[in-house]
């Protein structure tokens, strides 16, 4: 046998085939290294940098947390009555994403459950403010025969529950709705305040929140905490067991200053027409009654309002969603000449027992300043011009005092300001003076101030407006002997359960300093007022004496050579007739201002309704059938007939829990 020798370019090629293998082997030596370093370096990052934060995934992955949402506080008048509650009923509802087809699903939805057209306007407005997984209702409170009726094809509809949820109802529909306020499904603006407040959380699972109103201003102490419930859950979604439950606090229930029964009382004698009424307990600025005219059904809006009654309460000439009490903004008219006369003693402008001769006119600069009648009333003095309401009195005052003195005294009073009164939407009003003409209008000629401008504002024309809010505060400061409260509509807060009440805070009064010689010599004129001048044939027969000041306040402009005759005049063009007081004269209780829109004098048709309120609170009386009407339409003075004891006339009964078709849809 014979063996060949490799040659030795075979031996390089061998060594260079077994160099080129240990270098292979080298770097997969490193590169295993490398993956075992990645590898190393991916569990510490996994198992220690970010523990903390995996294991809480995988709790989430085992574990399902769900609110719980708290029932909504209720709302109670003074006495006790309820004026807003909750009720539970069925809703079905569907969530977009588990549907396929969308509108088939609902119209055969229809052919088991009644389901009208607004629903389906109402859900299309829903999907688009909500996202596609969230559980939308079609149909609010179902009857029992829908229910069980869907409950037997419920196989066929998936994405579409039964559910049954608490809902909002205000037993006695219009009754105080401005002051109650409503509430409405969460939108995108109020999403945005609750991030602001960082109240987020607190509201997870929660569809309604307060809008206006009481319903609004205290939505924290009426929604309550929300509840938490983590359960267990199976890979497939399933609850297996409760870990953790901590229940829903229920929101209190909030307790007002207002008596229900006489703000139903005063509604009832507005009738159909316009106007606001704001009474006070002056000792303490708690509100007693608190109305505008015409009012709205909050129940309308607590599924969302249909299209029909939107547009109608939206563009009628009536203006039902306007809150008068609160942002309607009036002339004073003649109800301010009491305010004038306590600024002209404080001021030193005058003196009580000085007199100025009332010719029934009064001219400056050649306009000619007319009183009511074109009437000269003579000599008169402080007490004479309230009594009287003489116009050329107050003219020459103004002109006197000019208007930048008269924006100082009346300021601290209220007037043109914000009240601070525990509702939302409050307005200012306009209290002139030459800053606000400065920055209100554009034009440099409108800039200016002119002094026959000032010579209207002594008798609450001009650029004057306040709302009776601001003129019932101002009454009520009179009425105390210049010492100002803050008004305010809540008075406690009620534990759910408990009924434990903790009274709100309210501000310390303040007093304005005026001097009680000053005031003695205003409500003087007040009670005159009533004793011998304007308002005298309606507190006729009165048990107790009052003080007060009639007002005509103008709608619209009239002509220097004009006069005004409502018999010519569109009914929107008609003076407005107003009405401060305070009574007892001697030891006030309560004090009010009320104006009734386009109604001529207030001595006709707006001291009436103040009568009927003093003889409630004061002497418990409610006013006869007859004396309603005839009240209604301004064609009383005295009460007439016999009046009812007002524990004898219950409120009309709350309204019944809607359900099914019967809730008014």
């Amino acid at each position: 046998m014979s063996w060949n020798m490799p040659s030795l370019s075979e031996l390089r090629d061998i060594r260079a085939e077994i160099d080129r293998f240990q270098g292979r082997v080298v770097v997969i030596q490193w590169v295993v290294l490398l993956c075992f370093l990645l590898l190393a370096a991916r569990l510490i990052h996994l198992q220690v940098i970010r523990y903390d934060d995996l294991m809480a995934q995988a709790e989430n992955n085992r574990t399902a947390i769900l609110p719980t949402v708290p029932p909504r506080g209720n709302i109670l008048d003074r006495n006790g009555l309820v004026l807003a509650n909750n009720y539970s009923a069925y809703t079905l509802e569907i969530t977009p994403s588990k549907v396929q087809d969308l509108e088939v699903t609902i119209d055969e939805l229809a052919e088991l459950v009644d389901i009208q057209i607004k629903d389906r306007r109402r859900f299309k407005r829903l999907r688009e403010e909500s996202k596609s997984f969230d559980s939308l209702p079609i149909r609010n409170r179902l009857t029992d025969e829908e229910v069980a009726r869907f409950s037997a094809q419920s196989y066929r509809f998936p994405g579409v529950e039964i559910k049954a949820r608490l809902f909002r109802q205000y037993p006695y529909g219009e009754l105080a709705s401005h002051v109650i306020g409503y509430i409405g499904r969460i939108n995108q603006r109020d999403k945005e305040r609750l991030e602001e407040n960082d109240d987020t959380a607190n509201y997870r699972g929660t569809e309604y929140i307060g809008k206006l109103g009481v319903e609004q201003r205290y939505e924290r102490e009426l929604h309550g905490v929300t509840g938490i419930n983590q359960i267990e859950t199976s890979a497939g979604g399933q609850a297996i067991r409760s870990l953790f439950n901590r229940p829903a606090v229920p929101g209190q229930n909030v307790v007002l200053s207002i008596d229900i029964q006489l703000q139903k009382m005063v509604e009832d004698l507005f009738g159909k027409r316009r106007g606001a009424l704001v009474a006070l307990d002056p000792k303490t600025g708690a509100v007693l009654a608190f109305v505008s005219k015409p009012t709205f059904d909050p129940n309308w809006f607590v599924d969302g309002i249909d299209v029909e009654n939107w547009q109608m309460l939206n563009e009628s000439i009536d203006k039902p969603l306007l809150n008068r009490a609160l942002r309607g903004t009036y002339p004073p008219g003649s109800t301010y000449k009491p305010f004038m006369a306590l600024a002209a003693l404080t001021t030193g402008k005058r003196k009580a027992s000085t007199t100025v001769n009332d010719t029934g006119s009064w001219t400056y600069g050649g306009h000619t300043f007319r009183s009511h009648g074109d009437v000269g009333l003579g000599s008169v003095d402080m007490v004479t011009s309230i009594v009287k309401s003489s116009n050329v009195y107050y003219y020459e005052l103004a002109n006197d005092m000019g208007v930048d003195s008269i924006h100082d005294f009346m300021k601290p009073l209220g007037f043109g300001q914000i009240t601070g009164i525990d509702l939302p939407g409050e307005v200012r009003g306009i209290l002139p003076s030459t800053d606000w003409k400065r920055s209100y209008f554009k034009r440099p000629e409108q800039k200016k101030w002119f002094g026959g401008e000032t010579i209207s504002l002594g008798i609450g024309q001009g650029y004057n407006t306040f709302t009776m809010l601001q003129l019932a505060s101002a009454t009520a400061t009179i009425a105390n002997g210049g010492v100002q409260f803050k008004p305010h509509v809540v008075t406690a807060t009620q534990e759910a359960l408990s009924h434990i009440q903790a009274q709100v805070h309210t501000s310390e009064p303040l007093d304005l300093g005026y001097k009680r010689e000053h005031i003695d010599v205003v409500r003087k004129g007040l009670e005159g007022v009533v004793t011998a001048g304007t308002s005298q044939r309606v507190f006729a027969d009165a048990p107790y004496t009052s003080a007060g000041k009639t007002g005509t306040a103008q709608a619209v402009t009239i002509g220097q050579k004009e006069k005004y005759d409502a018999a010519k005049m569109s009914e929107y063009q008609r003076d407005h007739a107003l009405y401060m007081a305070y009574a007892p004269a001697d030891n006030p209780q309560i004090a009010l201002a009320v104006v009734v829109e386009n109604a001529g004098f207030g001595a006709a048709a707006a001291a009436p309704i103040a009568r009927r309120v003093f003889d409630y609170w004061l002497l418990g009386q409610y006013p006869s059938e007859a004396d309603m009407l005839a009240t209604q339409k301004g064609m009383t003075s005295v009460p007439m007939g016999q009046p009812r004891s007002k524990k004898d006339v219950p409120l009309i009964g709350p309204k019944p829990e809607p359900s099914g078709k019967s809730e008014g849809r």
